[in-house]
């Protein structure tokens, strides 16, 4: 990785573990100044006192409330001088037939990943204005496909990826790179602490986690992608296929999806 983030001014949202986490090690080893939030004030605790930097700013948020994510943008800002970089990387996922799945799992679903990216933006806009800065969402294949017993997921994947795609119009000629990225499956806690039909953490992941790309090699090629200012980015030759048959042959790639998730162990489908 170049210099590129040298100075930079970067906050990160829900980065306590995982692909988030594995973000903010890397961009203060690359000399970033980083503002991470989360829900957990022990995990945060944990994160400074293991990462031990003076260029290491976290903030107890949960980004589905509107003015935690004011906060978190106004401390960023206050501490370090300004803001180069925000990455809206919290999210929560859920597994569960709709007929199933209680209403509120859903609106937790919005809440989090859709209007958490909104609060975020809308705070931090004026500032990275200022910086010719970036804007990313980590997002998911779950924003171009239709995914079964994910549909609050995907719901709020399609209207991030819809609003990014909006502001990123808005932003063209005002010097702001905005993009999204699909990372595929990493290995994380998302699939653990996925929502089930009663809005319960599962507390356990259908895939084999150990064989799944590592937050470390998502998070790199994440910020190579910002680096570069790309409009989207998606890792997985998986996900690209998916996106690709989805576009010219839709029927096919549902057929398909539903038999990729109907294999799943205990999958709902079934």
């Amino acid at each position: 990785m170049s210099n590129y983030f040298q100075h930079k001014i970067v906050a990160i949202t829900g980065a306590t573990s995982g692909i988030g986490r594995a973000l903010a090690e890397s961009l203060l080893k690359n000399g970033a100044k980083v503002a991470v939030c989360g829900r957990n004030q022990a995990a945060l605790d944990s994160m400074k006192e293991a990462l031990k930097s003076s260029d290491l700013l976290t903030f107890q948020a949960d980004v589905s409330a509107e003015d935690d994510c004011r906060q978190f943008i106004e401390s960023t800002v206050q501490t370090f001088g300004g803001l180069d970089i925000l990455i809206n990387n919290a999210g929560i996922s859920m597994r569960a037939l709709f007929q199933d799945v209680d209403l509120a799992v859903l609106r937790k679903s919005m809440d989090i990943n859709f209007w958490g990216t909104v609060y975020c933006c809308k705070f931090a806009l004026p500032h990275l204005m200022k910086s010719h800065g970036s804007i990313a969402g980590i997002s998911s294949i779950a924003g171009y496909k239709g995914l079964p017993c994910r549909t609050g997921y995907s719901s709020s994947k399609f209207a991030m990826q819809g609003f990014l795609e909006s502001l990123r119009i808005e932003l063209l000629h005002k010097n702001v790179n905005v993009l999204w990225i699909s990372p595929g499956f990493v290995a994380s806690n998302i699939r653990n602490t996925a929502l089930n039909a009663s809005g319960e953490a599962q507390k356990e992941s259908p895939l084999q986690e150990k064989n799944l790309m590592t937050a470390d090699v998502c998070a790199l090629r994440i910020l190579n992608a910002i680096e570069q200012r790309k409009r989207t980015l998606i890792m997985s030759s998986q996900g690209k296929l998916t996106v690709w048959i989805n576009k010219f042959f839709p029927g096919f790639a549902d057929r398909q999806v539903y038999k990729h998730f109907a294999n799943e162990p205990d999958s709902p489908l079934k």
